[in-house]
């Protein structure tokens, strides 16, 4: 899931609109009474067959090194997507691919910051990684010269009364400023009005030849975690346009690239921080000029979606589907060897996903609608794998019933699952059918207790929420006080979420991933059984016909 690194994305997705520009509520729904319909013979004998020892092996399987990480457009990738399309063909799947094969090929575009990129600040230089990381947009090889400024926030208002640009001229600089806000501006109102991105956009129209952004010393998401993921190859689609050349350089810097900055002004960057949030700050120009020279090596590749198909026993709705989803990419394997193994994210959701298809393969007589199981490459980067498949469905999207999507941070192994999260719960009727299985199985649907990571926005899922079809995705958790697991979670983002670390532990709880995909296999079955699709419910903002174009609403 791009979860924890979703702020970091949005932080550049914002500086990039400025180039460009130029010119959930939480949860509501609670468990319902226990008078929810409890489960069927015929849906218990199908949940006595979905197998833990399934999700366990593929689980291990697929985080093994063997799999390299299973990296987009890399050669663990192709292993893993070989091995699902093997599971699938064995499990009796039809093909769903191109050219009657599991297979459906995207091609991406890879970059890679070379070791030769480097700043030159007067007699100093600073060095790529521990002093500086270059953000997105990634567009070529580049070079940039310019004397240094340094204008604090960069802000040019009139209330608070504030210009952090008087008396200087940006034109043909480059500039360092602090990431904001000041402290005369809230959080709240910086992030309202769009102000960093604000400033950036007046400096490019003031003709600033190279953006230098220092952290704010208490970020949550510090300088370290960002140069962690931005010195790793950054990968998108083919298809997507090209920024121009034209762009210049965006660079994050450490305070210890920044003191290099400051060397033999005459100030330190301390004392410049410090002046920054004062009355009457003034740029301060540090008599030297600086080089940014930018290297890249770029290359192609291809991953593929896998795509499996359960035919349908009704002689109507089998030309309707439910999709399960999850994604199989980790972040790979990186330049120095380091493999990143992915168990929790997303080796649990494709186990769990498998697991749910065996059981289906077993029905003497299958559900009415058809089943489409489709493991997804691309996500970590930017849920590329969905975002294909609902641009070039190998199923007509009409006709697609609902996205199940098994997708989270591992939070099901902490214990046997006793509570659901239901991510998109609250947009369609699928809500409903939620609460019914959680009830049937004596679990409790709970409000997401982390709304700020905004999770409804962050996997694949949503990209079928974008085109009009019902979709959710859910994340089981254990009972009792959410501030045990949620803390446990917290330590997990810090050693193991997205790292090589993460791998299969020997603390484990199996039953609660079994749990998981029970629910999404009874709610599968449900959908793929009932009358009628799922529907939004009328006062959703996502309420639209399934398959429409219609741009979405832009995210909170």
């Amino acid at each position: 899931m791009i979860h924890k690194t979703s702020r970091l994305k949005r932080y550049f997705s914002a500086s990039l609109l400025a180039v460009l520009v130029l010119s959930t509520t939480a949860l509501s729904q609670q468990v319902g009474s226990a008078q929810a319909p409890a489960l069927s013979s015929a849906e218990k004998q199908l949940v006595n067959k979905l197998k833990v020892e399934t999700i366990k092996e593929v689980v291990g399987a697929l985080s093994s090194d063997e799999m390299e990480g299973r990296g987009t457009a890399q050669p663990g990738g192709d292993k893993a997507a070989a091995y699902i399309a093997d599971r699938f063909q064995k499990l009796g799947l039809k093909p769903l691919g191109e050219r009657n094969s599991f297979y459906q090929p995207i091609e991406f575009r890879e970059k890679q910051l070379l070791p030769e990129t480097a700043i030159r600040a007067g007699d100093q230089t600073l060095n790529l990684g521990p002093d500086f990381v270059v953000m997105p947009p990634l567009t070529g090889d580049k070079s940039v010269a310019g004397g240094l400024v340094f204008i604090a926030y960069g802000l040019t208002i009139a209330n608070p009364k504030r210009n952090d640009l008087a008396g200087i001229d940006v034109n043909g600089k480059v500039v360092v400023l602090l990431e904001g806000p000041p402290k005369i501006v809230s959080k709240e109102s910086w992030k309202k009005v769009h102000a960093q991105l604000g400033v950036i956009q007046n400096l490019l129209k003031l003709g600033a030849v190279a953006i230098i952004i220092v952290d704010q010393p208490d970020k949550e998401h510090p300088y370290s975690e960002m140069t962690d993921y931005l010195m790793r190859r950054r990968v998108e689609l083919a298809s997507d346009d090209e920024y121009p050349s034209f762009f210049p350089p965006f660079i994050s810097i450490s305070d210890q690239g920044a003191e290099k900055l400051f060397a033999g002004s005459g100030t330190t960057f301390a004392a410049a921080r410090a002046s920054a949030d004062q009355d009457g700050f003034t740029p301060i120009d540090l008599k030297k000029n600086a080089s940014i020279n930018i290297r890249i090596k770029k290359s192609r590749g291809v991953s593929n979606n896998v795509v499996g198909l359960m035919e349908g026993s009704d002689p109507k709705l089998k030309d309707e589907a439910v999709v399960f989803s999850a994604h199989y990419d980790a972040f790979g394997k990186a330049t120095d060897n380091r493999i990143y193994h992915g168990a929790a994210d997303n080796g649990l959701g494709v186990g769990e996903m498998l697991a749910v298809g065996e059981a289906m393969s077993q029905l003497e007589i299958k559900p009415k609608r058809s089943i489409i199981f489709l493991a997804v490459t691309g996500e970590e980067y930017g849920l590329y794998g969905s975002t294909y498949w609902v641009a070039h469905p190998t199923w007509r999207l009409t006709q697609v019933a609902a996205d199940l999507n098994l997708d989270g941070m591992g939070t099901e192994v902490y214990a046997p699952v006793k509570e659901l999260v239901g991510f998109g719960a609250e947009h369609s009727t699928m809500g409903s059918l939620l609460n019914e299985v959680a009830v049937a199985n004596g679990l409790k649907v709970i409000p997401d207790p982390m709304p700020e990571e905004k999770s409804f926005y962050r996997s694949d899922h949503y990209g079928f929420v974008k085109r009009g079809i019902p979709a959710l995705t859910w994340m089981g958790v254990p009972g009792g006080d959410s501030k045990v697991w949620i803390e446990r979670l917290k330590q997990w983002e810090k050693t193991d979420y997205h790292q090589p670390s993460d791998v299969v532990k020997p603390d484990w709880n199996w039953d609660g991933p079994r749990m998981v995909a029970v629910v999404g296999l009874l709610m599968g079955l449900r959908i793929a059984n009932s009358e009628a699709m799922p529907s939004w419910l009328p006062e959703s903002v996502f309420n639209r016909e399934r398959g429409t174009t219609k741009p979405a609403p832009p995210e909170p």
